[in-house]
């Protein structure tokens, strides 16, 4: 007599006979009434609604102020400037007066501002050597094809840092002044370091390792072509801001993800009055070396002032977002409880 074949005939693929694969397992199965449907509704929009006016006045008490200074006041004249190629490289500087309504409390963030300026393109946003940033030496002689057509400069030599992004850094700078009602003007202080995120500072971005100077670091490569100065003179000022840990040149290499976009140029400092508390109410003076041009992409440029909150900063659209969905959902609601009080469950209630 023959063995017996496991696994062939008619029934060769039915499951095993078990709870699990059976699906005899035990479930829950909510019963979904108007009783339970209802208040969900109800409480669902209630809470949307707290959240949203909760969200709506955080942010009502930040206070912002944008001073678009493109081609404000003095600055008219350089914005032609920027116009003549040939004197893009000419200096420029210019003054905008702007006023102050209400006193800025706690600590005031001053940014710029760019409108219609889109480095969310994947080209533009590919366009850099991440090898070459963190300060390798064989990135920095020889830059990835991703850079070009900024990897090299007209004589062929390497252009660090390479690419479109850092080739297009913004370069203007500003001088804020205080204007009291009775006394001479009063510079405000910023604090123009520790504006980068930590992870950019000590991990994305180092300089090439060197025993000399940071100049004979970088020896052999060229400046962006759209550049004033080379990278390890960025900041004469302070020569450990050089190089690529240079915070303005790092968080201009952080991309924005809209076409319009602010990024911190730096940090109120109040530890001298009239400061201390704040930004006071009052008439305020930008002094601004007015270098990037925006005619090119049909763009603006701003200065803006911003206090912050837990939230952020002053931005409306998730308060709006709460209060649209929370109504949204309480009509909703009413028409559902209109439906079951004029049908009812099983239509009991529709007029014959």
């Amino acid at each position: 007599m023959g063995k017996v074949q496991v696994g062939t005939g008619p029934f060769a693929r039915r499951p095993d006979n078990s709870a699990f694969k059976q699906q005899r397992l035990p479930a829950w199965s909510p019963s979904l009434t108007p009783y339970t449907v209802l208040p969900v509704f109800y409480l669902l929009a209630v809470v949307c609604v707290l959240l949203g006016v909760w969200l709506f006045i955080t942010v009502e008490n930040t206070h912002e102020l944008k001073v678009d200074y493109t081609e404000e006041g003095t600055c008219i004249r350089c914005f032609e400037l920027r116009k003549d190629p040939i004197q893009a490289r000419n200096s420029c500087d210019c003054v905008v007066n702007f006023n102050i309504p209400k006193t800025f409390p706690g600590d005031v963030f001053f940014y710029y501002g760019l409108v219609n300026f889109h480095q969310n393109l994947r080209r533009y946003m590919d366009s850099r050597d991440e090898d070459q940033l963190v300060g390798r030496k064989k990135s920095l002689k020889s830059p990835s094809s991703y850079c070009e057509p900024f990897a090299h400069d007209e004589h062929g030599e390497p252009i660090a840092p390479c690419g479109a992004i850092a080739n297009s850094m913004f370069n203007d700078s500003f001088t804020l002044t205080y204007h009291p009602p009775d006394g001479a003007e009063v510079p405000v202080p910023l604090y123009r370091r520790g504006i980068t995120w930590y992870t950019d500072k000590n991990v994305k971005f180092r300089n090439p390792p060197t025993n000399t100077t940071l100049q004979l670091a970088f020896q052999g490569t060229a400046q962006p072509l759209f550049w004033q100065q080379p990278v390890y003179e960025l900041d004469p000022a302070d020569p450990s801001n050089n190089g690529f840990i240079n915070d303005d040149l790092i968080v201009w290499m952080r991309e924005a993800a809209f076409p319009n976009f602010k990024k911190l140029y730096g940090i109120l400092i109040r530890a001298e009055t009239p400061f201390s508390e704040g930004l006071p109410a009052g008439n305020y003076s930008v002094n601004i070396i007015y270098n990037f041009p925006v005619q090119y992409f049909q763009g603006r440029k701003e200065v803006v002032l911003s206090t912050v909150s837990w939230f952020g900063g002053q931005n409306h659209f998730l308060p709006i977002a709460y209060l649209v969905t929370g109504g949204l959902i309480f009509i909703a609601a009413i028409v559902l409880t209109v439906v079951y009080v004029k049908v009812g469950r099983d239509g009991k209630n529709m007029e014959e």
